[in-house]
């Protein structure tokens, strides 16, 4: 498998929640680096999404100079899955671990379904089947 070459940045105040989260959704633990004189701080996450998918996240941190991990919830991610069921079946995972409904599921006028999430701390996932061109 090759390694992601793009990864979409996220910050969260409950980490915790969303490894839970993202792990129910379908992504995959690559590597957590938590603060040793703070363990609930988590200062590096990566996790794996399909095969080429990546998403780096941490903890908001106000010694934060560039801004990568002081704005929670303000992210969007489009996830492609591998079909229209996939696309309910992940739908209902992140509904049963917090996520709100953002837009019922629909097959949009450029092929597939989507539907689409939001996060416990407002980040939108877009659930999609179609591959993109």
């Amino acid at each position: 498998m090759d390694k992601p070459q793009l990864f979409h940045c996220l910050t969260f105040t409950d980490v915790d929640r969303a490894i839970d989260f993202l792990t129910a959704i379908g992504f995959t633990e690559v590597v957590v680096v938590r603060d040793p004189d703070d363990p609930a701080t988590v200062v590096h996450a990566q996790f794996r999404w399909r095969d080429h998918g990546g998403l780096m996240f941490g903890s908001v941190r106000h010694d934060d100079t560039l801004g990568f991990a002081s704005r929670p919830g303000g992210g969007a991610c489009n996830l492609v899955v591998t079909s229209d069921a996939e696309v309910d079946r992940v739908l209902t995972a992140a509904l049963d671990h917090g996520a709100t409904l953002a837009q019922e599921p629909h097959h949009p006028p450029h092929g597939g379904r989507s539907a689409a999430v939001r996060d416990a701390e407002g980040n939108l996932w877009n659930i999609d089947s179609y591959p993109g061109e």
